[in-house]
């Protein structure tokens, strides 16, 4: 089944062209039957006046016959034939058993029915003979009186042909055909015309609208006319102008909110430069305190740890909204670079790295190392051993995947796995860690412009980082 188009452009030519050749088939159709009744009646009328007249100036010698009168001759009936006879007709007068003929016609030919009633008067009947259309004129000459029961009328039949006005109708119902494919023509082009002239306006808006979802908010259309396109243009220029100021205020706000935590987290930085040296004396002397004050003293140290965490990841992330982070590209051996980044964390004895030496790729170092230091320390803490990292060059960049063999991360949590602040499961929520740890290494392999992409495994969960050829 071939589906219908549903393309308003489609639609209104289609509708202007049913329209057009419903209106063409009608009009043709009326106007063929109209003239085809006025061109019948034309030639009934004027073969009737011609075999009346041609009848009435014939005179018998005999007259009209009385009783005992002699009957009318084979001469008189072939010179009735003669004075109907004319160029392509054909003519048969019968009187008794006599017949006289002018044509191919024979008293066969002639209808029952027209025989019947020309006993009345002069009546016409339509017939096809051979494939060829006839009128046939039938008319009583004379009866006999009425005082001879048995007298019999003289009849005449004269076969006009039909053909000029068969090949009349036929002119006419082709230049009625090609005048309808004219008319479904021009329809076609107007329709066209129409359809480009009311669409305009809807492509108008279309494109105004993709600019509008493109973040061009200043985007407005000219407003012609008092119709319902320019209606509907007005109702869309108000539609952005409040689009643009709730854009507008809500991107303040959003300035004022990455501004306060960017200049928070600055600010928290001092008071934990004072907090970490001091966590750093009492890391020392905690050892020598009774079990209870170090066990207070280390779960101190913890949340200052944790805390400074906080303030570092969201600087982080403040420099990627303000979009200010930016790439300094230099060759990196990516086997060593991994190894550091392990050996720095105290995570060497922890983790398996295959990666070969000869490996070397232009990346930012020290945001690569924040990928890594990311995804491995992600899956030290919610996986289980082996972790293993596996680095490995393909023919459009690198390719970095960290694996765990833990209990995996839920399939509901895996798309919001990238997201901030986002901990899969109610047991994480006071877990170690901000919940930025993957926000900031996926910002950063976006920012080299590759992809990070999270999988399930059995058992654990694979991260598989691509960075483009730089």
């Amino acid at each position: 089944m071939i589906p219908l188009p549903t393309g308003l452009r489609a639609r209104l030519v289609i509708t202007f062209t049913l329209v057009a050749v419903t209106a063409s088939t009608l009009v043709a159709t009326i106007g063929f039957e109209l003239a085809k009744t006025a061109l019948v009646t034309r030639a009934e009328s004027t073969s009737l006046d011609l075999v009346t007249r041609e009848l009435s100036s014939i005179t018998f010698p005999v007259g009209k016959l009385r009783p005992g009168e002699a009957a009318p001759t084979t001469k008189d009936l072939d010179r009735v034939t003669a004075a109907l006879s004319g160029p392509g007709r054909s003519v048969l007068i019968e009187y008794g058993n006599m017949v006289s003929a002018e044509g191919p016609m024979t008293m066969s030919d002639v209808p029952n029915e027209l025989y019947g009633r020309a006993k009345q008067s002069v009546v016409t009947q339509r017939k096809i003979i051979d494939d060829q259309l006839w009128l046939i004129v039938g008319a009583e000459v004379y009866r006999d009186t009425d005082s001879v029961p048995e007298a019999t009328g003289l009849r005449a039949f004269v076969f006009f042909p039909m053909h000029d006005d068969e090949s009349q109708l036929d002119t006419l119902r082709t230049t009625l055909v090609q005048g309808g494919a004219a008319i479904v023509l021009i329809a076609l082009v107007v329709a066209l015309l129409s359809a480009r002239q009311v669409l305009l306006p809807v492509r108008r808006l279309s494109a105004a609208a993709q600019a509008l979802g493109q973040g061009r908010l200043d985007t407005r259309l000219p407003v012609h006319g008092q119709d319902e396109l320019a209606e509907l243009t007005a109702r869309f220029n108000d539609a952005a102008a409040a689009l643009e100021l709730s854009v507008s205020e809500l991107r303040a706000l959003e300035a004022m909110s990455r501004r306060f935590v960017a200049d928070v987290s600055h600010e928290l930085r001092t008071p934990l430069t004072a907090m970490t040296a001091v966590a750093d004396m009492l890391s020392e002397e905690a050892n020598r305190l009774p079990e209870a004050p170090a066990e207070a003293v280390r779960l101190v140290l913890r949340e200052i740890e944790r805390l400074r965490e906080l303030v570092e990841h969201l600087i982080e992330i403040s420099r990627f909204d303000a979009g200010t982070a930016t790439l300094n590209l230099e060759p990196v051996n990516v086997a060593d670079a991994i190894m550091d980044c392990l050996e720095v964390r105290g995570w060497s004895e922890q983790v398996e790295v295959k990666a070969s030496q000869g490996l070397t790729v232009n990346l930012d170092p020290r945001r690569f190392d924040v990928i890594v230091a990311n995804l491995v320390g992600n899956a030290l803490k919610h996986g289980e051993r082996p972790v293993v990292v596996s680095a490995r060059g393909t023919e459009n960049g690198l390719e970095v995947k960290v694996r765990d063999h833990g209990k995996g991360i839920p399939p509901e949590a895996l798309p919001h796995v990238f997201d901030r602040f986002f901990k899969a499961g109610a047991g994480r929520a006071r877990s170690q860690g901000s919940g930025l740890g993957l926000a900031i290494a996926r910002a950063n392999v976006h920012l080299h412009g590759g992809t990070i992409s999270v999988r399930p495994q059995n058992p654990g969960t694979l991260f598989t980082v691509w960075l483009p050829h730089s």
